[in-house]
């Protein structure tokens, strides 16, 4: 629930990978403010009063805005603009997702990993193979 620390954690995992220290897990605890699914409210199991009071004092969002007002890093304009820019940028994605064709099975695969260990992945069903396919380049690889 801390955008900070969660930074500041994923630079530390990503350097002692990279540098040849082995595998790290980072476990990241967030609260959910809505159920498991359209068929879960999440009310049966907490209340709507604890759930506001959850988005008032630690809503990770509002506190890294009140982070960055507070340290004088951008101004309340400054942020409208950004969030102005955001929700244009949003819309048009929105808008081209909607426009572009379904991918097709055979793409369902494509580009998971930078180095597959394996050329087939388990499809829907096991009995069902899809091959890993290469689309585009990988980023990030060392």
């Amino acid at each position: 629930m801390d955008v900070l620390a969660v930074r500041e954690a994923s630079k530390f995992a990503v350097d002692h990978c990279v540098n040849g220290n082995g595998p790290i897990l980072l476990e990241t605890v967030t609260y959910r403010y809505s159920g498991h699914s359209m068929s879960d409210p999440g009310t049966s199991y907490r209340t709507r009063a604890e759930i506001q009071a959850v988005r008032m004092t630690r809503d990770p969002i509002t506190s890294f805005k009140e982070k960055i007002l507070s340290t004088n890093l951008a101004t309340v304009d400054d942020l409208k603009k950004i969030d102005s820019e955001i929700k244009i940028e949003i819309d048009q994605a929105v808008v081209k997702s909607k426009e572009d064709a379904e991918i097709s099975l055979d793409e369902l695969a494509s580009d998971v990993y930078s180095k597959p260990l394996e050329n087939e992945h388990r499809g829907v069903v096991p009995w069902q193979k899809i091959k890993h396919v290469r689309i585009g380049p990988a980023f990030n690889i060392k």
